[in-house]
């Protein structure tokens, strides 16, 4: 698996589009939940009233745990994105078939893939354990806690998710053109049309599509008491229970899928 590595390695390292996105992400990350953060901070100053229609701070701790990991869940479109590029231009470039005549089996080649998406959904999520750290401490480093830091994890699975999702795509397109489309026409609508009748016809079980299931790990962070009586209530087990059920169909469709293509 070391070996694989290097060589995906050595595929990025020179990729000055896949860095650049990279970076403009980790930015973004950060400054999208500073932009919310400045919105927040403009609310009426603390005082019994406010508290009791607000709730607690959702940057201070424990909320900020889920606040930064609900609001940075937006931009999970981007390691799917660079999941898209990395894997299209092995059909651009024919290197998955270089790699493949050099003595690589297609098992391993996209094994790499999967690991591929794994690693950017773990830099993911430390990049946002990190923010939500940053972000609670300079609100209230007294009230310093990991109580609901599991809101992180559930960011780990949502964005193990998106990229899954988007390897698929690419696998199953192989234009980088074609798959980033699809990929967004999916994610932003495609899926919440079809959740949002099946929600309304079918007994809410549109909750349980595939982001959708993911992305109702985390609850919405902002002015709990005011609107938390109106949010839907879910069960955490069963949605990371298909979730797992939703990765595992991605890695055998996409493994199935490559094995059988035509190079």
């Amino acid at each position: 698996m070391l070996q694989l590595l290097k060589i995906e390695w050595m595929k990025v390292k020179n990729y000055r589009t896949f860095w650049v996105l990279s970076i403009l992400y980790l930015i973004s990350l950060f400054g999208a939940n500073y932009v919310a953060y400045l919105i927040n901070d403009a609310r009426p100053k603390k005082n019994n009233m406010t508290d009791m229609l607000l709730g607690n701070p959702p940057f201070a701790f424990p909320d900020v745990w889920s606040t930064i990991s609900y609001i940075s869940s937006f931009l999970l479109f981007i390691p799917g994105l660079l999941m898209i590029i990395s894997f299209t231009n092995e059909y651009s470039y024919k290197t998955h078939r270089q790699n493949i005549i050099d003595g690589l089996s297609r098992m391993e080649f996209i094994t790499v893939k999967i690991v591929l998406a794994f690693i950017l959904s773990i830099v993911s999520t430390i990049a946002v354990f990190t923010t939500a750290l940053l972000f609670g401490l300079a609100e209230n480093a007294e009230t310093f806690t990991f109580t609901k830091v599991e809101n992180v994890g559930y960011f780990f699975v949502q964005a193990l998710s998106y990229t899954s999702v988007a390897l698929l795509f690419s696998l199953l397109f192989k234009r980088s053109g074609i798959a980033i489309g699809v990929f967004f026409l999916y994610i932003s609508f495609i899926e919440n049309m079809v959740a949002g009748l099946l929600n309304k016809y079918a007994n809410n079980i549109g909750r349980y599509l595939p982001l959708e299931a993911t992305d109702n790990l985390i609850p919405f962070p902002f002015l709990r008491n005011i609107v938390g009586q109106f949010l839907p209530s879910y069960n955490v087990p069963l949605l990371l229970t298909m979730s797992a059920i939703y990765l595992a169909l991605y890695y055998f469709i996409s493994i199935r899928k490559f094995r059988t293509d035509d190079l």
